[in-house]
C-alpha cells in the first residue's frame, strides 16, 4: 500500500511522480473526492506539467465510475479552477504542484462555491477512503457511470475578474508580466485583451519542466529576469505569477520589489471605498501597516493563522470582503473567497493607471515599515528552539507574547513571529520595526537563541 503520510499534506495532495502517486492512485483519489463531497457533478482542470493531462482524466475516470458526471475545463490557472467551481457551484480539483519542482504534481481540492477542502473538511476522509481501496481494491462502480465533458470556461473567467475591476479609463500602461513558463501564459492573454495595456510577456511558453527558472517568485533570484527587463525598457510596472497563477507579484518602475503586505494594504483601500465598513482578514505575519491601512478606511481588520484554509474560514465567519498574506495570496469575497492573484494584479493596474506618479509613490503610503522577509533556521528540535526563544522574551519588559501561529512577540517599535514548518524540518522567521537598524538587531538576537 502506498504511504500516503508522504502526500496528504494539510491542505492538499502533493508528491513525486510516479515515485509515490500515479493515474492509478489518482483514480482512486477521483472516486473518494466524489464520495466525500457527495456531489452529483464536479469539475476538474490541470495545469501545464507533463504529467497533469494524464493525472487529471485518471482522476476523472475514478469519479464517473462511481456516477458523478465530470466538467473537464482541461488547461487553467487555480483561481480559474477556483471561478469554474463557484461559477458552476460544483465541487472541483486542480492538478498542480504549484512553484515545485518538474517531477512533483498535486491535487488542490474544494467543496461547491470554491469552499476550501483541507485536512479536517474533507481531507483526511478522503486519505482514509483512497488508503483502504489501495489496500483491498477499489469501490464497487455505479451502475450508471457519469459522463466527462470538456468546457472551456477561460472567457467567461475573465470577463468575471473584469466586471470587478474597472480599467478601461485608465492611462496606457507598459506592464512586463514573467509567467515562468505556468499558467498566466494562459490566462493573462485573455484577461488583458482589449486594455489599455501594452503587455512584454516573459516565458509566456506553457512548460511544465520551467526552463528558463523556478515558478517562484516568492525566491528572488527567480525574478531577476523580470526586474531587468522593466528597468530596460522603462516599463511602468512588472508582474510575476507562480506556476499555478493563483499568486502574484509585484514589481515597481525601478525593478524593486513591493512587498505583499503593501499591495495587501492598496486592494484594501479599494475594496473598502467600495464596500464602506467592511472586514478585512490578515494573517499574522503582514505587516503593521495592513490593520493601520484598513482602519484609516473604516474597516475593520482581522488577524488570522498563516495558511488558506484559515483565511477562508475566517472570510467566511465574518462576511469579510477581502483577505491578504504576506505570500502573496489574496481572497475576495467576490471571487467565493478564493484566492486570485489576477484579480489583486487588476486592482493595481486600476489603481497605477488611475493616477500620474509612478507606483514606487503610489506604494510608499503602505510601505511604512522596515521587514526582514521571511528568514529559515534548519533545526534539530522545533520544539525545543522554539520555547528557548519564548523564555527569553516571556520576561522582557513591554513584550506581549501570543501562540496565535508559531510565537509572536510584540513591543511598541518592533515585532516578530517564529513558526515551525509544517512539512520540514525549519523554523521560519519574520521581523518588522520601525527603522532598519531595529529590524536587524532583533533579527539577529533572535536567531542567535534558534541557531544556538
Amino acid at each position: 500500500m502506498p504511504d500516503l503520510s508522504q502526500i496528504v499534506k494539510a491542505y492538499d495532495v502533493r508528491g513525486v511522480v510516479p515515485d509515490q502517486w500515479d493515474e492509478s492512485l489518482a483514480e482512486l483519489f477521483g472516486a473518494a473526492f466524489a464520495r466525500v463531497t457527495d456531489a452529483d457533478a464536479i469539475v476538474v482542470g490541470h495545469d501545464m506539467r507533463p504529467s497533469s493531462p494524464c493525472l487529471a482524466r485518471a482522476f476523472a475516470r475514478g469519479a464517473a465510475s462511481l456516477g458523478v458526471d465530470v466538467t473537464e475545463i482541461g488547461l487553467c490557472s487555480t483561481d480559474q479552477l477556483y471561478f469554474a467551481s463557484g461559477y458552476l457551484n460544483l465541487p472541483g480539483a486542480m492538478f498542480t504542484a504549484s512553484h515545485n519542482p518538474a517531477r512533483y504534481n498535486g491535487i488542490k481540492m474544494c467543496r461547491a462555491g470554491a469552499a476550501p477542502i483541507g485536512q479536517d473538511s474533507g481531507l483526511a476522509e478522503i486519505r482514509a477512503l483512497v488508503e483502504g481501496w489501495a489496500d483491498s481494491g477499489a469501490p464497487e462502480p455505479a451502475v450508471q457511470p457519469g459522463t466527462l465533458t470538456q468546457r472551456d470556461v477561460l472567457a467567461d473567467y475573465a470577463a468575471h475578474l473584469r466586471s470587478l475591476v474597472d480599467l478601461t479609463a485608465i492611462r496606457p500602461l507598459k506592464v512586463v508580466v514573467d509567467a515562468g513558463n505556468g499558467m498566466g501564459g494562459h490566462t493573462v492573454p485573455t484577461v488583458f485583451e482589449g486594455l489599455p495595456l501594452e503587455l512584454d510577456a516573459l516565458y509566456f511558453e506553457l512548460d511544465g519542466t520551467f526552463p528558463h527558472h523556478e515558478a517562484n517568485p516568492l525566491d528572488p533570484k527567480n525574478i531577476v529576469d523580470l526586474q531587468a527587463r522593466v528597468r530596460e525598457t522603462g516599463a511602468d510596472i512588472g508582474l510575476a505569477f507562480d506556476g499555478d497563477a493563483d499568486r502574484c507579484f509585484v514589481v515597481d518602475g525601478r525593478g524593486e520589489p513591493v512587498s505583499p503586505s503593501a499591495i495587501t494594504a492598496l486592494v484594501a483601500s479599494r475594496e473598502l471605498a467600495k464596500h464602506p465598513g467592511g472586514t478585512v482578514i490578515h494573517n499574522c505575519i503582514t505587516s503593521w501597516s495592513v490593520p493601520e491601512v484598513v482602519k484609516e478606511n473604516g474597516g475593520t481588520p482581522v488577524r488570522t493563522r498563516v495558511g488558506h484554509s484559515f483565511i477562508k474560514a475566517e472570510m467566511a465567519r465574518t462576511g469579510a470582503i477581502f483577505g491578504g498574506e504576506h505570500s502573496a495570496h489574496y481572497y475576495f469575497r467576490d471571487f467565493w473567497n478564493a484566492d486570485t492573484g489576477m484579480l489583486a494584479a487588476l486592482h493595481v493596474l486600476a489603481a497605477l493607471g488611475g493616477q500620474k506618479g509612478p507606483l514606487s509613490d503610489l506604494v510608499a503610503q503602505y510601505d511604512r515599515y522596515a521587514a526582514s522577509g521571511e528568514i529559515n533556521s534548519t533545526v534539530d528540535d522545533q520544539a525545543g528552539r522554539m520555547e528557548a526563544v519564548k523564555a527569553a522574551y516571556e520576561r522582557r519588559e513591554g513584550a506581549e507574547l501570543d501562540e496565535l501561529d508559531g510565537l509572536t512577540v510584540t513591543t511598541a517599535n518592533w515585532w516578530f513571529n517564529l513558526r515551525p514548518s509544517n512539512t520540514e524540518p525549519l523554523l521560519r522567521l519574520n521581523v518588522e520595526a520601525r527603522d532598519q537598524e531595529t529590524a536587524a538587531e532583533v533579527r539577529d538576537e533572535v536567531l542567535s537563541i534558534v541557531r544556538a
